[in-house]
């Protein structure tokens, strides 16, 4: 692009909060306010609290580009990304809230979390590890998801911004919580490079063998927040097979071919074109809702995971993970009980998530990669969310 980042978000007046605790608001025109899709204003006093004896606040990285990231340490949570449109407009791409109370109070407790213990669903909320069966918090019917009824989303990490371009979460879990053995001892580092990459970095150690497997869930709207259904977003995703599930969206074990089917993302395709199909997968997710296994297509030295660009903004967003799996959701539980940000409600299919992973319930699917992770050696993966405009 001939113009750059910098100059087209100083021209739209773009909030830039330092992190710490000064308070810190952005200004937007009468225009922009009345347009639903707008950058809206964060207030940093908006996001410090006190919860759990911990404190809260907001923390904005950016790239030399002017490209801006704005995150909480309540669950470690991406709270906006700016990201310019083929215009050169900037685009919030990421749906939240404008407060930590809106995370704090929202029905649907993901939207931008760090999650973990263990990303996706455990079945039944059990596991055998070395012949003892653990025992989990159920909080998806019968199954655990997300961690638990407790998982890092809710809690308060630890936060440091050691440059403008980088933010490190680090989390003790400890023994025992919502049932997982070991103290795991976390650390998150997110980064915006110069190449307009949202870059995440995992690593844990533990000092009893335990489970593993983390990820972000970033809710996308790549025409902006508040710009309506994500159904003519074209999504590629790289993947010649899925991991089928039953009715509770526990996997069944195996691997199955997308060809012939509408989970067939090999090509580029509209999330909209076949989600309404007659198709059982489709019944039981209430729409996409899988596990996609990874070609291993290579890119940035990492698996090209997916691409997806949105039909009226013409943003890109490439992902490349080390991680064998992508679940995509495609926004099927919004049910417009929230609002968010601009104004907008989570209304169905408003937003999606592609999370780099291993596979759900793999401490229970012998032919599924390994999540166990042991004392003495280290979890460690990496994702990109690398973004562009066409």
């Amino acid at each position: 692009m001939k113009q750059s980042l910098k100059s087209i978000f100083a021209a739209a007046s773009i909030l830039a909060v330092a992190a710490c605790n000064t308070p810190t608001k952005t200004n937007t025109d009468d225009a922009a306010a009345a347009d639903s899709t707008a950058v809206v204003q964060l207030d940093s006093t908006k996001f410090q609290k006190e919860i759990d004896g911990k404190k809260t606040n907001l923390y904005v990285l950016k790239n030399k580009n002017g490209m801006q990231a704005a995150f909480t340490n309540y669950g470690g949570r991406l709270v906006s990304l700016l990201v310019p449109d083929s215009a050169g407009k900037p685009v919030d791409v990421v749906v939240g809230f404008d407060s930590v109370d809106g995370f704090v109070n929202s029905t649907e407790p993901y939207f931008g979390a760090t999650i973990g213990r263990y990303g996706n669903r455990i079945a039944k909320g059990k596991f055998t590890l070395d012949g003892k069966q653990y025992t989990l918090a159920t909080n998806n019917g019968q199954n655990t998801l997300h961690g638990g009824k407790k998982g890092f989303q809710y809690v308060v990490w630890d936060a440091a911004q050691p440059d403008p371009q980088t933010l490190v979460l680090t989390y003790l879990s400890k023994d025992g919580e919502e049932g997982y053995p070991g103290n795991l001892n976390v650390k998150v580092t997110y980064s915006l490079t110069d190449d307009n990459e949202l870059k995440m970095d995992y690593e844990a150690t533990t000092d009893k063998k335990t489970l593993c497997n983390l990820t972000n869930h970033a809710f996308f709207n790549l025409n902006g927040e508040g710009s309506g259904p994500i159904l003519g977003h074209l999504l590629q995703i790289y993947a010649d097979q899925y991991t089928p599930v039953d009715t509770t969206l526990i996997p069944l074990g195996k691997h199955a071919d997308v060809k012939g089917t509408p989970f067939d993302f090999t090509t580029p395709e509209t999330i909209g074109k076949r989600i309404e199909e007659d198709n059982d997968q489709l019944k039981a997710g209430k729409g996409y809702d899988h596990n996609y296994v990874l070609n291993g297509t290579e890119g940035l030295g990492m698996t090209h995971a997916a691409t997806v660009k949105g039909d009226k903004s013409g943003i890109v967003m490439d992902i490349y993970t080390q991680e064998p799996g992508l679940q995509f959701y495609s926004g099927n539980f919004m049910q417009s009980k929230n609002v968010f940000k601009g104004g907008a409600k989570d209304d169905f299919r408003t937003a999606l998530a592609l999370e780099t992973q291993h596979f759900p319930d793999s401490p229970n699917q012998p032919g599924f990669p390994s999540t166990v992770l042991e004392p003495g050696k280290t979890y460690k993966t990496s994702s990109v969310y690398r973004f562009s405009a066409k």
